[in-house]
């Protein structure tokens, strides 16, 4: 078992896509802000890129903890349940799944924004490019395509290596003196002055390069043994391959006087600078798209992990816990998959749209599941559990900070829905749980009383006289028992119906035959009127109605014929003992 599992470096290639390819996105988010103040706000994005950096080493230190303390996978949904209760826990799991689903569609629309750069011609098809990629993510998992270690080397390391070899390139060709590229220049007259709000707005858009970095200590059972001390150490490495290209794009785009722009990304923009738009250029963008679609297959996994685990909990529709033929969890990728395409639609797959409401539901996760280990070391109070409790509550501290920041000023660029989404989110997952605990107190056992003796009352409903009304006579006698069965005929014609009545006389059935007359040409009334008489005679009593219903071999001949029995079974579904039983009489 031992040996199935990932070695350090095939993990960091799984574990760590994610996060490591939102430098993608990052730096850009950063420029977009300040370009706001005009070109001399840009030299501010380095500032900004280390105040993030920072934070990324308190997330680094407070994660490892979570890795100590959770050898089995401390994710954040179940930190925050086990030490701060279940109604942390919801807020943690909604933040969870809002936040999967927005990774989704960040990194599918970065991966297309990184297509169109290269490929202007195909800037006008981003959505459906995106739902495609999206839909080719959700039938790989359907499919049951386990994480391959191997398979996700591949564009994890291309896309390190070549950002790495860039990064060296633009750097000795910039002291060297090599001429600029000169890059999109700001049109707009008119200009933001620099505030510290700006700044904090910025601030709080790059901090989407800190999203994946919990995705490790969720997977801690994936590692070899020893199993905890490999993922710390593999968190480790993330944190110093993430910071130092997230560092290097900033301060390239920045010496280089690169200008973000709607129809090239600045990783586009600074792979044409320092190579041309030769061969290089064009894997640069190619192993860029790669590893943002393998990211967003990270939430694929995450996703349907989190949402079976609150459907286990009865937080969430108990569909989400079954798996596939293939393993997977089915209904949780086509939830995920779902809500990802209408996100690319509204936004019209423009990652800089996306990404106001993106580390708002990131941030509330780190917070509760930082705050609960706070609470679970003075809980267990082992060696050392003061130093540990003050890690993770410098991470609790800082995370809450910023996630106020992003709130705060991301709030009117679109993280009021998240913040409205989070609250009806719980109310659903609360109102699930009502429904759960209602059943089960309903079918328990306990509530068992001696049975009353009661009568079945049997109806049956005609509407002709043929070789299926006979047999479902039959079956209607037999579970009549002793008592008679009521056949109701509803004519909906002034005149008798002498022919009907003619037949049932002449083929020998028995059973009366009670002709009930509809003015109104009204057939479900008055067979409801009846039964509505006899339950409300006999609240107690069974009333089974039957319906005769002939099955025509072709799905689209039924569609020729009344469905007068489907309509019946509808309008008395939530009647007390009243059951409608179809006898089939299959046509050739």
């Amino acid at each position: 078992d031992n040996e199935e599992r990932l070695i350090k470096t095939v993990a960091l290639a799984v574990f760590s896509s994610d996060a490591i390819s939102s430098v993608a996105y990052a730096t850009e988010e950063i420029l977009l802000v300040l370009v706001l103040a005009g070109a001399g706000a840009l030299s501010l994005s380095l500032p900004v890129a280390v105040a993030i950096v920072a934070l990324l080493t308190i997330l680094i230190a407070s994660y490892r903890q979570v890795i100590t303390a959770y050898p089995n996978g401390g994710g954040a949904y179940f930190v925050a349940s086990e030490n701060l209760g279940h109604k942390a826990g919801l807020v943690t799991g909604a933040s969870l799944l809002v936040d999967y689903t927005l990774t989704v569609a960040v990194s599918i629309a970065s991966a297309v924004a990184n297509i169109t750069s290269a490929v202007p011609m195909l800037h006008d098809y981003r959505v459906p490019i995106g739902i495609a990629f999206v839909l080719l993510v959700m039938f790989a998992n359907l499919r049951g395509v386990k994480e391959s270690g191997k398979l996700f080397a591949i564009p994890a390391y291309s896309f390190i290596s070549v950002l790495f070899i860039m990064l060296g390139f633009g750097f000795v060709q910039y002291y060297v003196g090599h001429p600029q590229v000169d890059s999109t220049r700001i049109a707009s007259s008119t200009f933001e002055p620099i505030t510290i709000f700006l700044v904090l707005r910025a601030f709080s858009s790059g901090c989407a390069a800190l999203t994946g970095v919990e995705a490790i200590s969720d997977g801690v059972t994936a590692f070899r043994q020893p199993e905890a001390k490999n993922a710390r150490t593999t968190l480790l490495w993330m944190a110093l391959i993430l910071g130092s290209i997230f560092l290097g794009i900033t301060e390239l785009a920045r010496v280089y006087h690169l200008v973000p722009s709607h129809s090239e990304t600045v990783l586009s923009q600074l792979g044409r600078t320092v190579f041309g738009t030769g061969p290089i250029y064009y894997y640069i963008q190619a192993t860029t798209a790669l590893i943002l679609v393998v990211a967003a297959n990270t939430s694929f996994a995450g996703f349907p992990r989190v949402s079976s685990f609150m459907a286990a909990d009865g937080f969430m529709p108990r569909q989400l816990m079954n798996r596939g033929n293939k393993l997977a969890f089915s209904n949780g990728i086509l939830t995920l998959a779902f809500f990802s395409i209408v996100l690319l639609v509204l936004f019209g797959g423009e990652t800089h749209r996306l990404i106001p409401l993106y580390a708002v539901g990131v941030f509330t996760s780190f917070t509760l599941s930082q705050m609960g280990m706070v609470k679970h070391w003075y809980r267990e109070r082992g060696p050392g559990w003061i130093n540990k409790a003050i890690i993770n509550g410098l991470g609790t501290v800082t995370t809450f900070v910023v996630l106020l920041v992003i709130g705060s000023t991301k709030f009117l660029h679109g993280a009021w829905i998240v913040v409205l989404i989070v609250p009806i989110l719980i109310f659903i997952f609360m109102a699930i749980k009502r429904h759960y605990n209602s059943i089960a107190e309903q079918l328990s056992l306990c509530n068992l009383r001696a049975p009353k003796p009661v009568r079945n009352w049997v109806i049956m409903c005609i509407g002709g006289v043929h070789c299926g009304t006979l047999q479902a006579l039959r079956y209607a006698k037999m579970i009549s028992g002793d008592n008679d069965v009521s056949v109701i005929y509803v004519n909906i014609s002034s005149d008798p119906p002498t022919d009907l009545l003619n037949k049932w006389e002449k083929y020998g059935f028995s059973t009366p035959i009670e002709v009930v007359k509809s003015p109104y040409r009204d057939v479900i009334g008055p067979i409801i009127e009846r039964i509505r008489q006899i339950h409300e005679e006999n609240p107690d009593d069974f009333i089974t109605i039957v319906v005769p219903e002939f099955i025509c071999k072709k799905w689209w001949q039924r569609l020729l014929h009344n469905q007068t029995g489907f309509i019946l079974k509808t309008r008395l579904m939530f009647w007390p003992n009243v059951i409608i039983t179809s006898v089939p009489y299959q046509l050739t």
